[in-house]
């Protein structure tokens, strides 16, 4: 009926694709963008800010059975071997399991989006390729970090041993 199927999304099954598409319906022309769209759901973090001070930053209570469907689908990924269940478990270890569980919710409504206004398929590259994709993004960063630094990561296996015997022997 939409054109796509939902159910390729690991956590999302018949029953909450056709609430997410009973709520939202078929027409994603009324977002301009993914992101006015997870704000909608009440799926953004909120930031409330006076003077430079952040007073609040929880996301805003909107009753959406769209919402509370994205919400329980990310739910059931905690335990999934897909590329989305590594992202909310790497979210649950970094923010706690209320808020990986709306970030991964967020990203399930970003996903649904795409596939609705633009017709394209879910292809899930597997939790394999999304923790190699992380570690790239880490060992760019950490890399990034040490060349401003004044400093070069070296891998620990490109030092060869007479090479360490040399720089240790003006040590100590």
């Amino acid at each position: 009926m939409a054109g796509v199927d939902l159910t390729d999304i690991d956590g999302i099954d018949k029953s909450a694709a056709l609430k997410i598409l009973s709520e939202v319906g078929l027409d994603m022309e009324r977002w301009p963008s993914a992101k006015h769209f997870a704000s909608w759901l009440g799926l953004c973090p909120g930031t409330k800010i006076s003077g430079g001070k952040v007073l609040n930053r929880k996301t805003k209570r909107i009753p959406s059975a769209a919402a509370m469907a994205f919400r329980m689908a990310a739910f059931t990924l905690m335990n999934s071997k897909s590329a989305l269940g590594a992202y909310c478990r790497r979210m649950r270890s970094k923010l706690g399991s209320p808020k990986a569980i709306t970030a991964t919710a967020h990203k399930l409504a970003r996903l649904v989006y795409s596939m609705l206004k633009h017709g394209s398929r879910y292809v899930d590259e597997g939790q394999d390729y999304y923790e190699r994709q992380y570690q790239d993004r880490v060992m760019k960063g950490l890399q990034k970090k040490a060349k401003n630094m004044g400093f070069m990561l070296v891998p620990a296996g490109a030092v060869s041993e007479s090479q360490h015997t040399e720089n240790c022997a003006g040590i100590g």
